[in-house]
Formats: C-alpha cells, sequence, structure tokens
C-alpha cells in the first residue's frame, strides 16, 4: 500500500458509522451498499463477507462489499453483490477505485476463488472482461401520481384500467406481511422453475431493513396471486422481488401491481423507481418500458483467477433449462425442503 495516508480496513463494528455516512452521503452509493446487508448475508447463507473501506487520513474515498460464495455446484466465487440486483465498487475517483480492486484481487488469490464478479452501475475505469446482458429500467416520479399517468399512451392506461376491474384486493405494509410473501414467492418462483431463498434471510432482511421496506399483496377472491417487496434509499424505490402466479396471467395482476407501487411511491415522495434488473431484450424489459422506464446498462465486469472464461450462471444457459423443467415438476414439498440449500449457492 503507498505510504500516501491512504489505507484500507475492513468493516468491523466500530467503523460502521463512518461506512454509513459515506453511502449516505456519496451520490452513486446504492440500497445495495448499505452495510446491514453483511449481517444478512453472513447469518442467513453461512458466507463469509470482506467489506472493504478505503480512507485517508480518515475521511472514507471507496467502498467494497465482498462475499465470498462457495458452492459445490458451481464453484468459489466472490461477488459484489450476490443475490441483489448491483453493487460493486463504488469510490470518489479511479486512483481510490484502483486500490479497492487490487485489494480485492489479492483475495481473490489468498481464498483461490474461482474468480470476482463486480455488478456495477457504471463501469470501473481498468479495463475488464465484461458482459451487458443486464439492464435496470427506472421510472421518474412526481408527488403528483396524475403527471405520471398522463405521460402514459392511451392503450397502456386502458389495459391499466381494464385490470383495475377485475375485483382485486391489495394490501400494502411492511414486514408483518413478509409470511404472506414469502409463500407466495415460493410458488411463484417454482413456475419458474427456479429455487428461491430461505424463509431466514427474509427474517433477518426484515429484522435489520425493516423499516425501509415495502410490501405490497394482490389477492382475488382472497387469493393472495401476485406479490412485490421495494427497498426505499434517500428518493429512491429499489425494486427487490417480485411474482405473479402464472395460473392466474389472465386476470393481468401485473397491471394494477405496478401501478399501484408507482402511484404510492409518487404519494411517499419518491423521485425515481428503478424496477429491478432485467435481461437486456426481454419480456420483462418490454413490460416494463410500457411505463416509461428508461433503461440504464448494467456492467457485469471480472477479474478471473482460477477460471480463464467468464461464467455464465444465468437461466439462459442451455446447461440450466433441463433442471429448470425438472425442478417445474417437483412436488412443493420437495421443492420447498431443498430449494433454499441450492439457491444459496447461486450468486
Amino acid at each position: 500500500m503507498p505510504d500516501n495516508g491512504l489505507i484500507i480496513t475492513e468493516l468491523d463494528r466500530g467503523r460502521i458509522p463512518v461506512w454509513e455516512k459515506y453511502v449516505n452521503d456519496t451520490p452513486h452509493a446504492t440500497y445495495f451498499h448499505r452495510h446491514e446487508w453483511k449481517d444478512i448475508i453472513e447469518e442467513s447463507f453461512g458466507h463469509k463477507t470482506r467489506y472493504l473501506m478505503l480512507a485517508e487520513n480518515g475521511k472514507v474515498r471507496g467502498i467494497l462489499p465482498l462475499v465470498h460464495v462457495k458452492s459445490p455446484l458451481f464453484g468459489s466465487i466472490l461477488c459484489s453483490m450476490p443475490f441483489l440486483n448491483y453493487g460493486g465498487i463504488c469510490a470518489d475517483d479511479e486512483m481510490a477505485e484502483d486500490m479497492l480492486l487490487k485489494k480485492a484481487q489479492l483475495i481473490l488469490k489468498e481464498t483461490g476463488g474461482d474468480y470476482l464478479e463486480l455488478r456495477q452501475v457504471k463501469k470501473v475505469a481498468a479495463d475488464l472482461p465484461h458482459k451487458l446482458s443486464k439492464i435496470s429500467l427506472s421510472v421518474e416520479l412526481s408527488p403528483d401520481p396524475e403527471t405520471v399517468w398522463n405521460k402514459f399512451d392511451r392503450k397502456h392506461r386502458s389495459n391499466i384500467r381494464r385490470s383495475e376491474k377485475n375485483g382485486f384486493e391489495i394490501k400494502f405494509g411492511g414486514k408483518e406481511l413478509m409470511p404472506e410473501f414469502y409463500s407466495l414467492m415460493m410458488k411463484g418462483w417454482k413456475e419458474h422453475g427456479t429455487p428461491f431463498y430461505s424463509y431466514k434471510f427474509f427474517s433477518n432482511l426484515a429484522g435489520r431493513l425493516g423499516d425501509s421496506i415495502g410490501i405490497y399483496m394482490i389477492s382475488h377472491g382472497g387469493m393472495p396471486i401476485a406479490t412485490a417487496m421495494n427497498g426505499y434509499f434517500r428518493d429512491t424505490v429499489e425494486g427487490l422481488w417480485l411474482t405473479q402466479l402464472h395460473e392466474y396471467s389472465k386476470l393481468q395482476a401485473g397491471y394494477v401491481l405496478y401501478w399501484e407501487m408507482i402511484r404510492r411511491s409518487c404519494e411517499m415522495g419518491f423521485r425515481t423507481f428503478n424496477l429491478g434488473r432485467s435481461s437486456a431484450d426481454s419480456g420483462g424489459e418490454l413490460f416494463k418500458k410500457k411505463w416509461n422506464a428508461s433503461p440504464r446498462q448494467l456492467y457485469w465486469e471480472y477479474l478471473l483467477n482460477k477460471r480463464k472464461r467468464l461464467p455464465e450462471l444465468n437461466v439462459d444457459n442451455p446447461r440450466y433449462q433441463l433442471a429448470m423443467k425438472v425442478w417445474r415438476k417437483l412436488p412443493a414439498g420437495i421443492t420447498n425442503a431443498i430449494g433454499p440449500h441450492i439457491a444459496k449457492q447461486i450468486p
């Protein structure tokens, strides 16, 4: 480390206030840089974390949260941030960014990891191998929801009104809705052929970030059929998880769910709603664009160690298509029991 007053330390209890201040004060920091995720991930999944903080004469200049996901299925992976929309290096300048990157590379070699994956909202200055398959879509909000409504095209407004006539019941709340949310998410992800996380993960999330989440539940005839969880950070809403049951797809509950989330976010005073990340050119992207959501490129950047080629841990990989088909057909009792053990290994 150069002798210029710059030093990299790791987050501990005593340094939480300075980490928190940096995240709150730095414009390009995100909800996923909050220090609470460290304990949530460690306690829920047992993964080791290395939360790096670069300071100069006591003033923080950059941070990098790292999670070490060791999996017999997928290898040894350092990631920032796994299980979440993005994360990565958050630094004041290229020098701070480069120092954090070099420290992460040392940790990658020390731990014998296969590779490091940085999920960035903007490219790092170093010329790293990267992927451009993920995007984030954001809706500009207004204090008056009607301002947002009037910007939708006529057909989209008609689709929302038509869906509203289906007699949905809408609930909005916080961590008290977590059991209902989790039950529906388990069903929805099974329909997609994907294992879901343990309830412990969401219980820990509620315990540490419960004041900064909102949960929506859409029911029809008393049956929950769609749900979503959002996170709140400064003036921004982050879409975290969402699902709709396929057997009720003709009711188009998604129109009511998205409009309710947007409307309420406006009334709560937020300025931006990030609708969660999507694969480029996917159905999810097309639906989100109906809400006048603007796309922003995300950068999945890599440092390779034992692995010499970029990983392909995504649902589009043909390797996983058969496994997803089998997962959909398994009894719910089996998928509910073993799913969380698999899900925690998939960053």
